[in-house]
């Protein structure tokens, strides 16, 4: 699994940091960072529900 960012979408809400900090992070500039973006087994399921809750719907997956 391989989780992406749009960055002309994200607004830096950071629900997803707040639901899978191992895999999000938000920089000093406010810009999320996928730490994993080829994510582990173990934060699928994490991910996949960071991903559902993103605001703005910047986030997707690959399979």
């Amino acid at each position: 699994m391989r989780v992406r960012v749009d960055p002309m979408v994200c607004e830096a809400n950071a629900v997803c940091v707040g639901l899978a900090p191992d895999v999000f992070d938000l920089d000093d500039d406010d810009q999320l960072r996928i730490l994993t973006p080829d994510v582990p087994p173990e934060q699928w399921d994490r991910v996949r529900h960071a991903v559902r809750s993103c605001p703005k719907l910047a986030l997707t997956l690959e399979e």
